[in-house]
């Protein structure tokens, strides 16, 4: 199919199909990681500009390396580095970037709708990599290449998100991606932390980790974001761990083969106990590899992909790939 976008700023803009599209061009690129040269000229000569407003290693790396192994040239800007700090707008920065051509922007900001309000505005491409506590497109595409790595497919599992979903991008864009694939989503986490109406999303919600962890087949913890909190929100972290937090206690109550995910970073001993980090059923690595294929199939298809390739007597993606 073609990819008919040329920003990618959330799950809620994408239907079935192209999910599934998206996925597939993932599990191309990922064989790409494990060669010994990990570079093809898929975007050769094309121009991206990672522009970071809030810290991150995970994703911020990633799609530089991302860019890197598709022969792009790739430049990172944060927010200390760059004219902000002096006092200039989001829009002018953006557009003085801009005005050097780049073909794809990066972006990761504090505000929710921040990749919105630039992709409106600018010619070349813009591509979320997180916008306040509004989405996380590029880690719910990880976070399903993961489970579908190991259990098959999406459609029919059960999966429990559990945490700080009030002020959790990441849970936005997996809900929206779990059911949009068939996927059923609970969720669990102190009063405190749950943002009404998450019900007529069609999750199950929960105020006990145990109800959600009832056979499910994957747990997702999330972090305590306490640098979004205006005040704390729970008594104590010790609390929080003791409630909400996961060990191999409640870690029983879901399938034997449950699979353990987390986005990063992780606070061991409070949502989740170093025992559980470091078992068998953990799969956060591999949701730290699978991000890079994922990225590389983003800013893949927002540059055009198979039907805008800028060198045409390399052939298409699946020639580059088997060279």
């Amino acid at each position: 199919m073609n990819f008919a976008h040329r920003h990618v700023l959330g799950i809620k803009q994408f239907n079935a199909e192209e999910l599934n599209f998206i996925l597939d061009t993932a599990k191309s690129f990922k064989e790409i990681n494990t060669r010994k040269i990990k570079k093809v000229p898929t975007l050769r000569g094309r121009t991206i500009v990672n522009l970071f407003f809030e810290a991150s290693t995970r994703t911020r790396t990633s799609f530089e390396i991302a860019g890197k192994r598709l022969s792009a040239d790739t430049v990172n800007i944060s927010a200390s580095s760059s004219s902000v700090v002096k006092g200039e707008t989001l829009e002018d920065t953006a557009r003085n970037i801009e005005a050097m051509h780049p073909d794809i922007i990066v972006m990761r900001h504090s505000a929710s709708g921040a990749c919105h309000y630039l992709a409106e505005r600018l010619d070349c491409s813009v591509i979320n990599a997180g916008d306040g506590t509004h989405e996380h497109p590029s880690q719910a595409l990880l976070d399903a290449v993961t489970m579908i790595q190991h259990k098959g497919q999406l459609a029919g599992l059960n999966v429990a998100i559990i945490g700080d979903i009030t002020h959790s991008r990441v849970v936005r864009s997996n809900i929206d991606l779990l059911h949009k694939l068939g996927a059923s989503v609970r969720i669990a986490g102190p009063k405190t932390m749950l943002p009404p109406g998450l019900e007529r999303l069609g999750c199950k919600v929960f105020s006990r980790v145990a109800e959600a962890l009832e056979g499910a087949d994957v747990v997702m913890m999330l972090r305590i974001q306490l640098e979004r909190q205006g005040k704390t929100l729970i008594p104590s972290l010790r609390e929080y761990s003791r409630y909400f937090g996961l060990n191999e206690k409640n870690l029983a109550l879901a399938k034997p083969d449950a699979i353990i995910m987390h986005p990063g970073p992780m606070n061991r001993g409070v949502e989740i106990s170093s025992a559980v980090a470091d078992g068998a059923q953990n799969v956060i690595l591999d949701q730290v590899e699978n991000g890079v294929a994922v990225r590389m199939a983003l800013l893949y298809l927002a540059a055009g992909g198979e039907k805008q390739n800028h060198d045409a007597d390399e052939g298409d993606i699946h020639e580059q790939l088997a060279d």
